[in-house]
């Protein structure tokens, strides 16, 4: 536990996202028995005092998550680069015995803070020389322990994947695109849009990939001399390929090889004088910062709140400030002024004309986004064919994320020399013959288009594989890419084993996890998980407002995952959930007794609402009427009770930008890796695959996306219950209980150690 007061410090940068790390280091410091306080109005309020520094409640910080902006106030301090102001800020912590601080906030807030933290003890002589702190004061409040939380639309900051608030503000990007392009198509108009990002392209690069814009203008990677007339080619070539709309987003910082800006207008008149085409620009602006959280960032900024708390509760007067960062889906620690520094030497590396060491300076996510556009806007199809035949077929249910996964799988392949084909109505199609070419312009615009285009079922090919062996044979497929759920992992271990007895299984495979459960053993995420999170998310709002409006109202949700708790335990993370009632942690009636008992002391406080989450296969006698009938007994006279199932919508909507980028990473990694496969399995002029890395699952693993062979993976699998027997995110459910006030023990064995920015590297770019 900590000694010593924990002081909430919210700085300089308005961005989205921000209440979730609020809430989160509140609740985590007072569980810690801290004196937690707030800071009103960043810096500026540090070195006013008074009014603005005041403690907080466990209470003060409800109902937040699914604001924007942050509710305590930030603000521009002049005062505060100035010793002076700086001395102020010191006086006014060293009052409170406050000596932890914790920054949200751009490299230009964790930079002050850090400069804060340098001048301390100079700070304090300076204060005891004037009188306005005692000696005494000056050494109980010895040395100042400093944490960031990095916040950022931009996600401008080196050392993390993503920073608080980039995740959001795709989501604003996206839902324009998407409103855009509809009337674009209609029209066959060019539609530029211009996004934020004055020093770095992310969102601009992560648009582009999102809805397989023709072109992207970053500020790291200006355009090679004659852009122009490249540009009004890639358009032409659009145009004449069938494609009704193009594309081009622009980061407002974009600039040419000399350094000049490349400006919306600017392309604007170009397309328009070269080219004739109806030209429309939509300027974003500050659109992209406001609006509700995404459930990433809330997680997201709840996992770096908790992890800012026990960097506080560890620190010593020798550890350096640190940074709270995410690395694939690892919170990691990093000496701050080393992710300072390396954000500068982007900036100057830009300056020099180094454009690649600026991409590489980014990390490896950037880069990876920028290799995979390059890969599929950039490259025209080869005149000289491969001979070879790549299947592509989506298994299980539908999901949003998996047509923008095929999208890019056929594209790779085509830019390969393959011929594609599509499989429709999965192993069904497989054995019966619905085998077609898929061709470029076939797949465009699949990115933001929800479910399966391609058709989809659950069947497994074990009773279908003599018919399978035939059309194999008959179409001449010589690998074969699998998108989808358990059915799809399942199914490619049955055509594995088939090998033995059919030589025509013998070709490379690679199955792509594509399913909201997330329950594919070998990847900790699926696609199309995230959009249903989102949703889930989102449906949880709305019934915690109309709980809101009316009082001591708790309401049971029935979440989809199957066996597999991840949607309950993220969503109930996301939403502030009371509970999250899943498969895999065994509940009884005790545990509902105490949860009910939880919720009768909750409505003796202002916040008199709950949120009970139940994943629908968690417990077959605990069901969710059997709970409602329960909390509804039980809170006769204290609160009202109500349920919601969400059912199938869950698997519908629009696609996030997430698992269209995941999507779009995973189809052309999966195609690179099978060429690769297909060029060590020719054998005397044919594909002859039997080993078992030549039939592999591609997923993200931590930090990287890694093909894993199929049946490795059978000892990691719970066949029964569909979901592998190690799962990643359990180990933040006890988050979800802390934060919604529950007595328990917060594991810390695995917690992140300090990491240099150099040695990080990370293969997934949200």
């Amino acid at each position: 536990y900590l000694t010593e007061s924990v002081l909430l410090s919210l700085a300089l940068c308005y961005i989205v996202s921000m209440n979730a790390a609020v809430r989160a280091t509140v609740r985590v410091g007072l569980y810690a028995g801290a004196k937690v306080y707030f800071v009103h109005e960043g810096y500026q309020g540090l070195v006013d005092g008074g009014d603005n520094i005041r403690p907080a409640t466990w209470e003060s910080v409800s109902m937040m998550l699914q604001l924007g902006g942050t509710v305590i106030g930030s603000a521009r301090s002049e005062d505060f680069r100035t010793r002076e102001g700086r001395m102020k800020g010191a006086c006014n912590l060293v009052k409170l015995g406050i000596t932890n601080l914790c920054v949200i906030g751009g490299d230009g807030s964790l930079t002050g803070a850090n400069q804060f933290r340098t001048e301390w003890s100079g700070l304090l002589d300076d204060l005891v020389k004037a009188g306005k702190i005692t000696a005494a004061e000056a050494k109980k409040s010895s040395h100042l322990n400093i944490v960031g939380m990095v916040g950022s639309i931009d996600n401008d900051f080196c050392g993390t994947d993503m920073t608080i608030g980039t995740d959001s503000a795709l989501h604003r990007i996206m839902e324009v695109v998407d409103a855009i392009t509809t009337t674009a198509q209609s029209h066959q108009r060019t539609f530029i849009l211009e996004v934020m990002g004055r020093h770095c392209g992310y969102l601009a690069l992560v648009t582009a990939l999102a809805c397989g814009a023709d072109w992207v203008f970053i500020p790291e990677m200006p355009p090679d001399d004659g852009w122009e007339n490249h540009l009004c080619r890639r358009l032409t070539d659009q145009r004449g390929r069938g494609c009704r709309l193009n594309v081009i987003i622009v980061a407002e910082g974009a600039m040419s090889r000399d350094g000049k800006l490349i400006t919306s207008d600017q392309i604007k008149k170009l397309v328009t004088d070269r080219l004739g085409f109806d030209t429309r620009t939509t300027i974003l602006g500050h659109v992209q910062r406001g609006g509700t959280p995404s459930a990433f960032d809330r997680i997201l900024g709840s996992r770096m709140g908790v992890e800012a708390v026990m960097a506080l509760m560890e620190a010593t007067p020798d550890t350096p400030a640190c940074v709270v960062s995410l690395s694939g889906n690892l919170a990691v620690r990093l000496p701050l002024m080393e992710c300072v520094q390396v954000t500068k030497d982007v900036t100057a590396a830009m300056a020099e004309g180094r454009f690649d060491d600026a991409i590489k300076l980014r990390g490896k996510s950037f880069q990876n986004n920028w290799n995979t556009y390059k890969l599929l806007a950039h490259i025209n199809p080869p005149d000289v064919k491969s001979n070879i035949n790549v299947a592509i077929m989506n298994i299980g249910a539908p999901c949003a994320g998996m047509n923008a996964a095929v999208r890019s799988a056929v594209r790779m392949g085509i830019i390969q020399g393959h011929t594609m084909l599509a499989v429709h109505d999965g192993f069904d199609g497989l054995a019966h013959g619905q085998i077609e070419p898929i061709t470029w312009t076939s797949v465009t615009g699949w990115t933001g288009i929800g479910g399966s285009m391609l058709g989809t079922k659950r069947t497994l090919p074990g009773k279908l594989l003599e018919e399978i062996s035939l059309n194999i044979a008959k179409f001449n497929i010589h690998a074969l890419v699998i998108i989808g759920g358990f059915e799809a992992y399942v199914g490619g271990l049955e055509l594995v084993q088939a090998r033995e007895k059919y030589e025509e299984m013998c070709i490379p495979m690679v199955v792509i996890p594509a399913t909201v459960s997330n329950n594919v053993p070998g990847s900790d995420f699926s696609i199309g998980a995230d959009t249903a999170l989102n949703t889930i998310t989102s449906t949880c709002d709305r019934i915690k407002q109309s709980a809101a409006g009316t009082k001591r109202r708790v309401f049971i949700v029935e979440t989809m995952g199957g066996y597999c708790g991840y949607l309950a335990t993220m969503a109930g993370l996301a939403a502030g959930a009371d509970a999250a009632y899943i498969f895999e942690e065994k509940f009884g009636i005790k545990d509902l007794e105490m949860n009910v008992e939880h919720l009768v002391e909750k409505m003796k406080t202002t916040v008199k609402r709950g949120l009970i989450l139940r994943n629908e296969n968690s417990n077959a006698n605990y069901t969710t009427d059997f709970i409602f009938s329960l909390y509804s007994e039980e809170g006769k006279g204290i609160f009202d009770c109500r349920k919601n199932v969400l059912g199938h919508m869950q698997q519908g909507g629009t696609p996030t930008p997430f698992d269209r980028t995941f999507g779009t990473k995973m189809g052309a990694k999966s195609v690179r890796w099978l060429s690769e496969k297909l060029k060590e399995c020719y054998r005397h002029g044919r594909i002859f695959a039997n080993t078992p890395d030549s039939a592999c699952v591609l997923g993200m693993r931590k930090r990287a996306l890694t093909f894993q062979p199929l049946s490795e993976l059978k000892g990691d699998t719970d066949f029964e219950h569909r979901i592998p027997k190690t799962q990643w995110w359990l180990k933040i459910r006890p988050i979800m209980k802390i934060l919604a006030k529950y007595d328990i023990k917060l594991d810390t064995s695995e917690h992140a150690d300090m990491e240099h920015v150099i040695k990080k590297s990370s293969s997934l770019g949200k």
